[in-house]
């Protein structure tokens, strides 16, 4: 959540840091740990969610029409990156396996981001808003298409 705003070259050391003391002193192995988390704040695939800008834990919430009601819509999207041009929704998941591709995504991690997207497009109308999830084991980020997210909406809504 915070590593993004260090330098590059302090996010090892503070991520160490904060082991140390949310473990207490707790003999785990943190090496895979530190491992997985770096890997994904210093790979290109993952970078437009740790812009510059770039948010964590933000709260969205508002309403929708679904099954023919309207219903209220709240969560915390884990990163939230806004550009020129599009917002990012970004979602963590440590399903193991994780899955490598968009057709092994589970539905409800779809429908979920679907429920996000539909929320904030009324807040960014000049911008495209897209979603992509981020699987931890692997790690692996699965940016989803337009067409699924829609279709997760619309089995939402049919229901």
């Amino acid at each position: 959540e915070v590593l993004p705003g260090f330098e590059v070259d302090k996010r090892s050391e503070a991520a160490e840091r904060y082991l140390a003391r949310a473990l207490g002193g707790k003999a785990i192995d943190t090496g895979r740990l530190l491992d997985q988390v770096m890997t994904i704040l210093n790979d290109a695939r993952f970078a437009p969610g740790f812009a510059p800008g770039s948010r964590a834990e933000v709260s969205s919430g508002g309403t929708i029409a679904i099954g023919g009601e309207t219903r209220s819509i709240s969560g915390k999207i884990d990163r939230l990156a806004v550009t020129d041009s599009h917002v990012l929704i970004v979602d963590y998941k440590t399903n193991r396996p994780a899955p490598k591709r968009q057709a092994d995504v589970p539905q409800n991690h779809i429908a979920q981001l679907a429920l996000y997207q539909s929320v904030l497009q009324p807040l960014y109308p000049d911008k495209k808003v897209e979603a992509a999830l981020v699987y931890t084991e692997g790690p692996n980020v699965i940016h989803l298409d337009a067409a699924s997210v829609k279709a997760a909406l619309e089995a939402l809504t049919a229901s």
